[in-house]
């Protein structure tokens, strides 16, 4: 009921994001997150009016080993550029919601200082636990934020699973946040984050833990050595002190130059482009399937049969999805 209430026109949304009101950003993110049909129409509408005034903005990705400050790094970092006159936005994502069924809390508190900034616009939002919903909706978001003038987005993860993974797909560099421990937590890092972070950095830069930072910053550089990614770059920083702050942000203006200049940051973007209409696919699917009445009246059964190990899943998903072709739409 309040999300037909609260529900403006598409040329209110439009209008509105041209023009960089931030609570018409926000209704626009709640109305791309609806999974009421009215509402997706309209969000279909929106994307595709506001599409020629995105992609202008640079996307940071920023993951990494719980305790390593992620939040802290955003607010730390932002409120720097916010400084210079950038516009910032915060996407924090979060694919584990699927189990609490709610949005992440706590991120704006955590950044109260750049939340408050009118340069800064923080959204958390929840993924419903669709990993492909994380991909579409995010994406979505992003081309919002861009059209309402925002030149650089983070896009925090703040689950667990695949996140970190997915992460590349929306973002132009991923940056690793680590902390200085005991052992080596770059043996206890997924594969797939490896693979995709572009840029390490050692957070806690600061006080009694300097020196031990510093340390570990370079024992990171010699483990990427040994795994041939010597090009990967390893920074230290502080968000208390902002120590190491400046020269992440030189790295990455000479990053994305030179990312812009090869066309290596448009065959990415065209990449994310065919994961998007993937990702939206892979979600009608989904949504499909599981709204069909036939198979909505055998899913229970079968399920039964597979708890009690009657029938494999295998079998069990095969008899559906073949009840599904013959009586779906």
């Amino acid at each position: 009921m309040s999300q037909r209430k609260n529900r403006l026109d598409l040329k209110s949304y439009y209008d509105g994001i041209l023009n960089g009101d931030r609570l018409i950003l926000s209704k626009a993110i709640t109305l791309i997150e609806s999974s009421l049909p009215e509402d997706q129409e309209l969000a279909d509408l929106l994307i595709q009016k506001i599409l020629p005034h995105s992609g202008k903005s640079l996307r940071l990705g920023i993951t990494g080993v719980p305790g390593a400050g992620k939040s802290a790094f955003i607010e730390s970092f932002g409120s720097m550029l916010v400084n210079t006159g950038m516009k910032i936005a915060v996407l924090p994502i979060d694919p584990s919601s699927r189990y609490s069924k709610g949005s992440i809390l706590g991120d704006k508190t955590r950044m109260e200082k750049l939340s408050s900034h009118p340069n800064a616009f923080i959204r958390p939002s929840a993924s419903g636990g669709m990993l492909g919903g994380v991909t579409s909706r995010t994406q979505e978001a992003i081309l919002l934020c861009e059209a309402a003038g925002f030149n650089l987005i983070f896009i925090e993860t703040v689950g667990v699973g695949q996140s970190e993974v997915k992460i590349s797909d929306l973002t132009d560099l991923v940056l690793l946040l680590l902390v200085a421990g005991t052992g080596d937590e770059l043996q206890t890092l997924k594969k797939g984050i490896m693979e995709v972070a572009d840029i390490f950095i050692v957070s806690k830069t600061d006080g009694e833990n300097m020196e031990r930072a510093l340390e570990y910053a370079k024992g990171i550089k010699q483990s990427l050595s040994y795994l041939s990614k010597d090009s990967v770059q390893v920074f230290n920083c502080s968000s208390e002190t902002q120590y190491g702050l400046e020269e992440i942000w030189d790295y990455i203006k000479k990053a994305e130059s030179n990312s812009r200049h090869d066309g290596s940051l448009n065959q990415r973007r065209m990449q994310q482009n065919y994961f998007w209409l993937v990702g939206i696919i892979d979600q009608m699917l989904h949504n499909e399937f599981y709204k069909n009445e036939e198979v909505q009246n055998n899913f229970i059964i079968m399920k039964d049969s597979v708890m009690k190990g009657e029938i494999s899943a295998q079998e069990a998903a095969k008899q559906l999805f073949n009840i599904f072709k013959g009586k779906g739409h």
